[in-house]
């Protein structure tokens, strides 16, 4: 965007257009983003996403379950989870991400406390965006 506060196609940025521009374009979720029942949904995706495919434990109330995400950024996670995890819902969940990738002598975990703002289920799939509300990194 310029500083006029246009797009490159001359278009005014609106914070709503911004919004929806930090929406991934192979993501299914613009239409429903502006839903009643998905307000605030766009707030929590302001921040670059990257889609990165790791193994995930979850845990969210008394149910422990392993996950994949999907795509991480600074402000949350997408997963991909057999279970049902209510949007409201508390989670508790750790990442482990490869030495090679971090450039550490042994993986790194992450461990993140979130809360569950988004739920869906598409072609059999379902999946879960957590907002990261706290996390530790944690050597080995």
């Amino acid at each position: 965007m310029s500083i006029s506060g246009r797009t490159a196609f001359g278009a005014i940025a609106t914070p709503e257009r911004r919004a929806a521009s930090a929406v991934s374009d192979t993501s299914k979720d613009v239409k429903t983003a502006n839903k009643p029942d998905r307000k605030h949904y766009t707030d929590v995706q302001s921040a670059a996403r990257f889609p990165v495919k790791l193994p995930v434990a979850v845990k969210s109330g008394a149910e422990v379950c392993s996950a994949e995400t999907q795509n991480i950024s600074a402000n949350g996670v997408l997963f991909e989870v057999d279970a049902d995890m209510p949007v409201g819902s508390p989670v508790d969940f750790t990442i482990s991400l490869p030495a090679d990738v971090v450039g550490a002598q042994e993986d790194v975990r992450v461990d993140c406390r979130g809360r569950v703002v988004r739920s869906f289920e598409d072609g059999g799939r379902r999946g879960v965006g957590v907002v990261i509300d706290e996390y530790r990194f944690e050597r080995r």
